[in-house]
């Protein structure tokens, strides 16, 4: 699978009307064919930066980066933006979250 993580530095006049302003954004990703996962959340660190991590099936990603919601996005958002976001991006040799080995928890 295709994972992606990326670091959203929003302008503080936006930061509390982040998740709506990427709702339509969100949705219309969550809804793509091969889409596993597209999940943001807000820094403890820093609350101005969002993180969004998302992953695709190997051949979904292409569909993603030319559907009219992503063209849509990156022509709107940025606006909202203090700078460029950081990305990782990576193909893993996974199909889904593992759990994490170095830690049990009882039900």
């Amino acid at each position: 699978m295709i994972f992606i993580v990326a670091k959203w530095s929003v302008k503080p006049e936006y930061v509390e009307q982040w998740p709506d302003l990427v709702q339509a954004f969100t949705q219309a990703t969550r809804a793509e064919a091969g889409n596993k996962w597209f999940e943001w959340s807000r820094s403890l660190d820093d609350p101005s930066t969002y993180v969004l991590v998302e992953a695709f099936d190997d051949d979904a990603a292409e569909a993603h980066v030319t559907s009219e919601h992503f063209r849509t996005a990156t022509a709107e958002l940025p606006k909202y933006l203090t700078r460029t976001p950081d990305i990782v991006n990576a193909t893993i040799d996974q199909e889904t979250w593992s759990e994490l080995g170095e830690m049990s928890v009882d039900s």
